[in-house]
């Protein structure tokens, strides 16, 4: 596969018709029919429609008038932006107890980076069907996902099954599905770039791609190159998150529990190393390091120790986790090790607001 070395496990969760889905939770009468959150004037714009009215033809960014011409029987609601942010904050708090890696687009949607994921879990599309559910539980609404190895098909697969459904990508599956795929259901070519795309005979991926980057440039300019590069399943944009680090982690579970202190300490050579990569990438020291053990029973156990100064070197780490392995025995057979960094010297730069406690964490071996 033509791909990025790096397989990246990115998941993007889109709220279904999310205005108009917490307008219809707050108002059961409105359950059920269709809908349109916005004006209906002849300045009035939708700003988000239900299934109801979709099935109509009704959309956001549609006149108000042409809406009603649309469906006749559709209602106007006034849009309550203050609740829809309140909602989508609800959301978002349950994206963090996944990934600090967490990138907004709006109020109802959002890339999620769980390559390196707070929960251990080892597969994205369990994380984003975790997600789901758990967003139902707590807000009512339901969601859908796409899950694949970067933003770019991500987001075309949140569409698929929506709505309330997800659709997974995997490594192996990108280039034959790119090539089926229609040309207008690419993210970023819109209706103009279509029917251009259309003349040259471009209409699925397969015909993309067999253009060559040339080509694609003379007649699309800069575009070109990113055309050529995502029909090959390249897009390199990272999830880009603000919020500040209050901890660095990373852990391991094991295909097979261990219970020899020879193997655990092998394993945890390899997981300070790990981390100590995070660290430098984000630039930063700390005070405590924390063990963390997860036995065969799924129990939890953390080991803490702090030191007066700040270390940030593998060996330092390293040496302090031992001591911690061996702070007292093993009650059983262990799945999972890891290690963290806390009380990081870049605490005093947290605003009031983000200052919740967060840990970016390292899964070093896992499935799609």
């Amino acid at each position: 596969m033509e791909t990025q070395p790096n397989i990246r496990k990115i998941i993007h969760v889109d709220m279904d018709a999310f205005f108009a889905s917490v307008e219809q939770l707050d108002h059961p009468e409105l359950q059920g029919k269709a809908i349109a959150v916005g004006g209906e004037g002849k300045r009035g714009v939708v700003a988000a429609a239900s299934y109801e009215a979709r099935k109509f033809g009704v959309k956001s960014a549609m006149s108000g008038m042409q809406a009603r011409r649309l469906c006749p029987h559709l209602i106007f609601v006034t849009p309550r932006f203050d609740r829809y942010k309140e909602v989508s904050n609800q959301i978002r708090d349950i994206f963090y107890e996944y990934t600090d890696l967490v990138e907004p687009l709006s109020l109802d949607e959002a890339y999620l980076d769980v390559t390196l994921n707070k929960t251990g879990n080892p597969s994205a599309t369990l994380i984003a069907r975790e997600i789901r559910s758990r967003i139902k539980e707590k807000t009512g609404l339901t969601a859908s996902a796409g899950i694949s190895i970067n933003k770019f098909l991500a987001k075309i697969a949140s569409d698929i099954n929506k709505p309330n459904g997800q659709k997974t990508i995997n490594p192996e599956e990108v280039i034959s599905f790119l090539e089926q795929l229609e040309i207008r259901k690419f993210y970023g070519v819109g209706k103009v770039t279509a029917e251009k795309m259309y003349q040259l005979g471009i209409f699925t991926g397969k015909d993309l791609k067999e253009k060559s980057q040339e080509f694609l440039q003379q007649h699309f300019g800069n575009s070109g190159t990113y055309y050529y590069q995502v029909v090959r399943g390249i897009h390199n944009s990272e999830v880009k998150s603000h919020r500040i680090p209050k901890s660095v982690g990373a852990e391991r579970t094991f295909e097979q529990n261990i219970s020899s202190e020879i193997f655990m300490l092998d394993r945890l050579e390899h997981i300070a190393g790990a981390l100590e990569l995070r660290i430098n990438r984000n630039k930063v020291s700390g005070k405590t390091v924390t063990l963390k053990i997860r036995y065969s029973d799924f129990s939890l156990q953390t080991r803490s120790r702090t030191l007066p100064y700040y270390i940030s070197q593998k060996a330092l780490i390293l040496d302090i986790a031992k001591e911690l392995l061996f702070q007292e025995p093993m009650r059983d057979s262990v799945r999972l090790l890891g290690i963290s960094l806390s009380n990081l010297n870049n605490e005093t730069t947290a605003s009031p607001e983000k200052d919740s406690d967060q840990e970016i964490a390292v899964q070093l071996k896992f499935e799609f």
